[in-house]
């Protein structure tokens, strides 16, 4: 019997503070108006467990990797963030995937919550 092919996928969360309205909403809708939040954003990211160190990636090349983003949006409004005019989780949880990157491992997807009861995933299709 052969050994089942094993995929390995490691997570961490992040948080920030910030703020946002949204646009694109009805008028009189409660998220026209500039609101903030304290997000929390969990990334995984997949890849092969080194041979020696036995892990995916060091977590602290993911916290490293995630310093720039958060410099970007920590104490912000989210609106004047290039990329980001229309700052629906949905819409911060793709920007946060295609600017993650640490070597030698893949995003498999992002998680952002703006509240305790409400959060959105994307991840690739595929994955």
């Amino acid at each position: 019997m052969s050994k089942p092919v094993l995929i390995t996928e490691i997570s961490k969360e992040f948080t920030f503070e910030a703020a946002h309205r949204l646009p694109n909403v009805p008028p009189g809708h409660k998220c026209s108006r500039v609101h903030g939040h304290s997000y929390r954003v969990e990334f995984t990211l997949r890849g092969p467990v080194h041979p020696t160190f036995g892990w995916v990636v060091d977590f602290a090349d993911l916290t490293a990797a995630w310093q720039p983003l958060h410099a970007q949006l920590d104490h912000r409004l989210l609106n004047e963030v290039p990329g980001l005019e229309n700052p629906t989780s949905e819409l911060l949880a793709a920007w946060l995937f295609e600017r993650m990157n640490v070597p030698g491992t893949q995003v498999s997807k992002v998680r952002v919550a703006e509240t305790c009861t409400s959060s959105c995933t994307v991840f690739a299709a595929g994955s």
